[in-house]
């Protein structure tokens, strides 16, 4: 019989690795960014999220359930990022009501100036280190973990602030 309680053997050694890679990962892309574009990370997250958005803006609310930050937290980011001109906010042309992000001619220079050295830290540092043959296997195992937490997790659902 075993302890439900606890993770096995396996489900431990799986967990610590992927919590040491994201850690790790994290700190080294931040520290990238910071020295080579006066990024953090957090910035650069949202630069890409809205440099892939239509028209580049989004909602707020789904801007924020997109990266899987609170709206508050968003709301803070997006204020210290429209001081340096990168993004700017206000009221969505369709709906009044609803406050858009988007980005600045300034975060689009930002975007594209910071993405070559992160494209290429990412290849070595995260790539690098994988064999092809696991590529295809890694990326399944993600994308169902990450689809089971945006089914039993607490923030809002991206794949339905749409509707």
């Amino acid at each position: 019989m075993t302890d439900d309680r606890w993770l096995d053997r396996e489900q431990s050694r799986a967990w610590l690795a992927f919590v040491r890679l994201q850690l790790r990962l994290t700190y080294e892309i931040n520290r990238q960014l910071q020295a080579d574009n006066d990024l953090s990370l957090a910035d650069y997250d949202v630069l890409t999220a809205l440099g892939n958005a239509p028209d580049a803006r989004m909602p707020i609310t789904a801007l924020a359930a997109l990266l899987g930050w609170e709206r508050s937290r968003l709301s803070h980011q997006a204020k210290r990022m429209g001081n340096r001109g990168l993004v700017d906010s206000g009221a969505s042309p369709g709906d009044r009501r609803v406050t858009e992000v988007f980005l600045t001619s300034r975060g689009r220079d930002a975007l594209a100036a910071a993405a070559p050295g992160h494209v290429d830290l990412v290849k070595r540092l995260f790539f690098g280190g994988l064999p092809e043959h696991l590529l295809a296997p890694l990326t399944e195992a993600l994308e169902q973990v990450y689809e089971n937490v945006l089914d039993h997790g607490t923030l809002p659902d991206p794949r339905t602030l749409g509707e």
